[in-house]
């Protein structure tokens, strides 16, 4: 294949990619993300052992920013997966044995709040 070929398959398929994962929805994307996570780590996996056998300085130098850019898409992926999971997670209640508040005794309950409850009209 010549080199324009090529440029246009590459083109289409970024165009084509971004239309695929912008119509994903929030909730399928953390795990989409480990999919794509494990597939990012079989790619370092194929650029690691073609720079192991470059002969041609020129192939030698285009694998390594292959292992460079896999590696940096390899961790963002794993990073945006935990930012996600860190959203859906939600807050986390203190722990029981937290300190007591001033002015309130350990035997001493803390006020609780009840929700309203609103009447139903038929």
């Amino acid at each position: 294949m010549d080199g324009m070929s090529l440029l246009t398959i590459t083109v289409l398929a970024v165009f084509v990619g971004f239309e695929v994962v912008s119509k994903v929805s929030s909730t399928l994307h953390t795990p989409l993300m480990s999919g794509a996570n494990a597939i990012h780590g079989i790619i370092l996996v194929g650029a690691i052992i073609v720079a192991g056998q470059a002969a041609d300085p020129w192939v030698l130098a285009v694998a390594l920013l292959a292992v460079v850019l896999a590696t940096a898409n390899l961790v963002g992926g794993f990073v945006v997966t935990d930012r996600m999971l860190e959203m859906f997670r939600g807050r986390q209640r203190p722990p029981s044995n937290a300190a007591v508040p001033e002015g309130r005794g350990a035997a001493e309950p803390a006020a609780t709040v009840e929700p309203e409850k609103k009447e139903r009209r038929p």
